[in-house]
């Protein structure tokens, strides 16, 4: 007799409510039963069945709408013999938080970089070897090759590559890349953190430094990581410390190029271009039009910088230019909330008479505006055609010089 007989024989012998019995019964049939005969499906897993297939059946299976990442999956792998990769990764992210830029890295993010550096290990130690160069282990950090990653691996290489991190936030920090909203591609951050992990003290040097901020302006400009990131991170990790050893000039940089088109396209705030630009003009030593300050500077008190048209978007369309041209990132430059307040819907000519009132003279107004490249006397103009060529100019030039490369825009117009 199974629980709920007895306890239903007992409730008998008491001559209950029949109304109380009734509801008994009535639970016992329409919920307790029902449990009785519900069936839960089992997918039996062979021992021999590899990661990626564990990742597969679930992806199949799966009707919560929630991702098995390849964190997850090698949380419990790795969870034999005592080691929480999870405990491991809650720790880290700690620290992390310390470095605006690192506050967005994920734990799928570290453990891709983790597997980066090993990858680049076993395919050093197999050259050391003897093997063909064609035969030599591939370094990506896909989710194939993340599953890979043997725990012996992990514990080797987590703490150097934590210190990689680390050090990556100091050199974008040097690159005037501050916070995770600045970083292009979080990708390129992986990246970045294995290749200085790879370099140990090597990356100290000026000449590395030097060759880091060229392959770091190329992938954005050139938005190298848009495709196949995974692989183009494996082959940036093994070429690029090479190339600082000595070797060819890596295949991202070969390839990375910028066209006039590319800057007259690029109207979001968002994506690898237009992070890049505002960069850079941070990295040059763009100032704010009003109070004179550095915008890193004001950055760093956390005032609210934004990019803001030169010629005011009304005084453009009053003149009838096309909204492509003056929405570009030729007509555009990181400003801060008030100076932008100040310039309005006014012709250029008109804002700056309000610059100099606030007691902003010639010569400092014209290199302050300078640090954006632009003219004093072509705003006083209010000739937004001669504005646009010598910005666009050097624009370009900047550019250029940042990726190592001559930008010719005159042949791009």
């Amino acid at each position: 007799m199974n629980f709920y007989h007895v306890k239903r024989h007992r409730v008998n012998s008491l001559d209950y409510d029949p109304q109380k019995l009734q509801l008994i019964d009535t639970l016992e049939l329409e919920v307790l039963k029902k449990f009785e005969h519900y069936q839960i499906p089992v997918i039996q897993l062979r021992d021999t069945l590899p990661k990626e297939g564990v990742c597969q059946v679930f992806e199949d299976t799966n009707t919560s709408g929630c991702d098995l990442s390849f964190f997850d999956l090698m949380s419990s792998s790795y969870c034999v013999g005592n080691f929480s990769l999870r405990d491991d990764w809650k720790r880290r992210e700690v620290r992390f938080q310390s470095f605006k830029v690192l506050r967005k890295v994920r734990n799928t993010d570290f453990i891709q970089a983790v597997t980066l550096v090993a990858g680049y290990i076993r395919r050093i130690e197999a050259a050391q070897q003897g093997w063909n160069l064609d035969k030599l282990p591939g370094v990506a950090c896909g989710r194939s090759e993340v599953l890979k990653l043997t725990k012996e691996e992990y514990r080797t290489w987590a703490d150097p590559v934590h210190r990689g991190f680390e050090e990556a936030a100091r050199f974008l920090h040097g690159q005037k890349i501050f916070d995770a909203n600045d970083v292009a591609y979080p990708i390129q951050l992986v990246a970045l953190s294995a290749i200085l992990t790879v370099l140990g003290e090597r990356s100290r040097s000026y000449q590395a430094r030097t060759m880091l901020e060229r392959w770091l302006w190329c992938g954005m400009f050139g938005e190298i990581y848009t495709r196949w990131h995974d692989g183009q991170a494996g082959r940036d990790v093994v070429e690029v410390p090479a190339w600082i050893d000595g070797g060819a000039l890596p295949f991202g940089i070969n390839q990375a190029n910028f066209s006039f088109e590319r800057l007259l396209s690029v109207r979001k705030r968002l994506g690898a271009v237009y992070q890049g630009f505002a960069a850079l003009l941070r990295r040059e030593g763009a100032v704010d039009w009003i109070t004179g300050e550095e915008i890193n500077d004001v950055i760093y008190f956390e005032e609210q910088i934004d990019s803001h048209h030169i010629f005011p978007v009304d005084w453009c369309r009053k003149q009838g230019i096309d909204p492509k041209i003056y929405n570009c990132l030729v007509n555009r430059t990181p400003l801060s909330a008030k100076t932008n307040k100040i310039i309005g819907s006014k012709a250029p000519s008109a804002y700056l008479k309000d610059l100099e009132m606030r007691g902003m003279n010639t010569e400092n107004l014209d290199n302050i505006l300078l640090s954006h490249y632009v003219e004093l006397q072509v705003l006083q103009k209010d000739n937004f055609q001669e504005f646009f060529q010598t910005r666009a100019e050097e624009l370009m030039y900047i550019i250029g010089r940042a990726m190592g490369k001559d930008l010719n825009f005159e042949l791009q117009r």
